[in-house]
């Protein structure tokens, strides 16, 4: 091939299967722009199984992209940094980590190092043989929470095809504003918002989608509640509970303006105002090991800064009923 192009080869894994062709290169290569990519498969650059390409395309789990570009605007290679992880459990096939708020999985526009994928290089240079560094699922930059990550090309269509079956079990905890009655379920579809595509929204024409909650404990104007995903749509379960009338703690895109309990101390203001991030935490996470088939479930609590919201949450109800 010409030095001029570089050559780039995909396989869609299953978080991907159901998304448009365009749609699935835009997330892949997020540094480049949409209009590029739609020239880049109209121009028959990009081959789906070694067939000519539409934008339109529905792909397919274990499906294969191919694409010839100019070698200018190939995505430079993630390099690895020696960056903190929190690992959970750890062998040859797989890992379990709990990642901290304000960390973000993949490189992108706006975010070209330092992520959880840059560590995962630093951590073990031979994950760079596996697709994303072994990322089959992601969680939102300001999300925390327990993550799986594959070792082995194995490991990773193994752990791709549980995640497509939905027999891996993903729980949280999440503090929300209003006071919910009871638990239940959403089922609403999931697409991306028609002017904002920097937001997901409610769509008829989107993709099913389903959340679970019951509450654990409901305060004076919030509630903090378990939640578990039966499909994983990106910003569900923010977009699913706020859509709900139930918005997430300090979510800045599904969120609303600060709601303070009437007569609220100061210890409950301070930590209302400073909690500028989704009080969201990926709490549990099961999942069968991809080489034994045994079960594997692990949990890890919420990260201080939810630990503190909620204790002040719990004083404010103890002050106003000793009053």
């Amino acid at each position: 091939m010409s030095a001029e192009f570089q050559e780039l080869l995909f396989d869609i894994a299953a978080d991907q299967a159901g998304l448009r062709l365009d749609v699935a290169l835009a997330r892949l290569l997020p540094e480049q722009s949409r209009s590029r990519i739609k020239q880049w498969i109209l121009g028959g650059a990009v081959r789906l199984d070694e067939a000519p390409a539409r934008p339109s395309q529905l792909l397919q789990a274990g499906a294969r992209l191919r694409l010839r570009i100019p070698a200018a605007a190939a995505p430079t290679e993630v390099e690895a940094e020696h960056l903190p992880l929190d690992i959970v459990f750890e062998d040859g096939d797989c890992l379990v980590i709990d990642k901290p708020a304000g960390l973000v999985v993949h490189p992108g526009a706006g975010n070209p190092a330092h992520t959880l994928q840059n560590a995962l290089l630093g951590h073990d240079a031979a994950l760079a043989a596996v697709p994303r560094a072994g990322l089959i699922h992601r969680l939102d930059k300001d999300t925390s929470g327990l993550m799986v990550v594959a070792r082995t090309l194995q490991a990773h269509t193994a752990l791709s095809r549980q995640l497509l079956a939905r027999s891996v079990s993903r729980e949280y905890q999440a503090v929300c504003v209003g006071v919910m009655t009871g638990g239940g379920s959403i089922d609403k579809p999931i697409g991306r918002h028609r002017t904002d595509r920097l937001r997901m929204a409610v769509r008829e024409d989107g993709r099913p989608a389903r959340t679970h909650y019951r509450v654990l404990e409901r305060f004076r104007g919030h509630t903090h509640v378990r939640v578990q995903l039966e499909t994983g749509r990106t910003h569900q379960i923010r977009l699913h509970l706020s859509h709900l009338g139930y918005p997430i703690v300090g979510d800045p895109v599904y969120g609303r303006r600060l709601v303070m309990p009437r007569g609220a101390g100061p210890a409950l203001r301070e930590q209302l105002r400073q909690f500028k991030r989704q009080a969201l935490h990926a709490e549990q996470l099961a999942f069968d090991h991809p080489r034994t088939g045994h079960r594997l479930t692990f949990n890890r609590p919420p990260p201080a800064d939810m630990q503190a919201l909620l204790a002040a949450l719990r004083v404010d109800v103890r002050e106003v009923q000793a009053t």
